[in-house]
């Protein structure tokens, strides 16, 4: 039995991830945050009767209130943060995001959600690229969970559109209806996923228990306890996708759990959702071994969810054909689904790079180049043009309305 939090032996943090180089390490407060949540999780685990299924770990790791890593003060975003997205390399990315959501916004409802805004660097570009459109939306709704960063996000948007600070309003849970669009950039791949392994013709349901070593305790991954339903589904994808012996993968459960209940919300308009990922052939493909659990620290990705809970970021791929299959089975359409590269070249990102192209190229400034490196990075194969989607799911729309994005990009067939 596991001594309780008040008599706790210390928790072993790993100088570096497994297998990986040496990161740098967190300052004496972070380390102090990290060891809080981590005599959470054990507290949990504990409870539980020494063993909790991953699932439960990813969440708490995540949003443990006030200690998980987007529920806490932890710098995520940007530079100084672990990682970076879209609209943080550049404006074009939102001002292109709203040329694909201005025809909808006309045929439905002037109204906007985001869902986990970051640092608001999203919402500040898309209303004021709204606005120059004359499409601007009568509300946008940023959907987050984090009171940190609701606060990081008005700070960032008095700053750069105090004009529409009315139009804009923070929610903490869904609202009972959705009209009009919400988007969600990159919010899918930091939903817990179940882990599983398959091994000697049989499924496992892994999870995590406290192991005591002779410094102290630390997190080890284990098998546990699997439903007959679990360990089916297990048997089912193994025999469909032949799976090698000791394969060890995810089950998203969260994320599709998550779209069901946006689309028995949603009145009329689209949900429009952002993230890397694959159509399940591939989410599943048999050489693909190791799964797709990620984890992001000081920008560096590595495999072990156990390095400092609390301070990094734990992420899985997106199955994007089980998205797609709980909106339609909850009453929406798949309208588009194609790469992010594809998306971002339909909806006319290249003309708006364009029209910023300096007159005299030989006296382009540091901020031109920037933005040539940004789409770059956003449209090349290599990074992520092909490693990131973006599915369209809708109800009520006009059959007639053409959206950018997926006029000519679309490969729905795929999933």
């Amino acid at each position: 039995m596991i001594q309780t939090a008040m008599s706790l032996p210390p928790i072993i943090q790993p100088a570096s991830p497994r297998g990986q180089d040496p990161l740098p390490q967190p300052h004496a407060d972070a380390q102090s945050f990290s060891q809080a949540l981590s005599e959470k999780i054990v507290a949990t685990i504990e409870a539980a009767g020494g063993w909790i299924p991953f699932s439960e770990f990813m969440a708490l790791a995540l949003y443990a209130p006030g200690l998980g890593y987007y529920s806490g003060g932890a710098h995520k975003f940007g530079v100084a943060g672990d990682f970076v997205t879209g609209p943080e390399m550049t404006p074009l990315f939102g001002r292109t995001l709203a040329n694909t959501i201005a025809p909808i916004l006309s045929a439905s409802h002037p109204v906007l959600t985001e869902a986990g805004a970051g640092t608001g660097k999203l919402a500040g570009d898309l209303l004021q690229a709204l606005e120059a459109m004359g499409q601007l939306p009568e509300r946008y709704d940023i959907l987050e969970l984090s009171a940190e960063l609701a606060e990081r996000q008005r700070q960032h948007l008095l700053a750069t559109v105090p004009h529409l600070i009315g139009r804009i309003h923070w929610l903490s849970s869904l609202p009972d209806s959705i009209e009009g669009v919400l988007v969600g950039n990159e919010v899918l791949d930091a939903m817990p996923v179940e882990l599983v392994r398959w091994q000697d013709g049989h499924g496992q349901r892994l999870g995590v228990r406290v192991e005591t070593v002779d410094d102290g305790i630390r997190f080890i991954t284990t098998p546990g306890e699997t439903s007959q339903a679990l360990a089916e589904r297990i048997r089912a994808l193994a025999e469909q996708y032949q799976w090698p012996d000791d394969y060890t993968t995810e089950i998203p459960e969260a994320g599709p759990a998550w779209v069901t209940t946006l689309a028995q919300r949603l009145k009329q308009g689209a949900l429009l959702l952002i993230d890397y990922g694959f159509p399940r052939h591939e989410f599943y493909h048999h050489e693909r071994t190791g799964g797709t659990l990620m984890c992001h620290y000081r920008h560096r990705a590595h495999p072990d969810p156990f390095y400092w809970p609390g301070l990094q970021d734990i992420t899985a791929h997106v199955d994007f054909t089980a998205i797609a299959e709980a909106g339609f089975d909850a009453g929406l359409e798949v309208t588009g689904y194609c790469t992010q590269a594809g998306w971002l070249m339909d909806a006319g990102l290249l003309d708006l790079l364009a029209a910023q192209q300096p007159a005299d190229y030989t006296q382009a400034d540091a901020r031109w180049v920037r933005t040539q490196h940004a789409v770059q990075t956003l449209l090349s194969p290599a990074e992520m043009g092909e490693f990131f989607k973006v599915i369209m799911l809708t109800k009520g729309l006009p059959d007639s309305l053409r959206v950018p994005g997926f006029i000519r990009s679309d490969r729905s067939h795929t999933l």
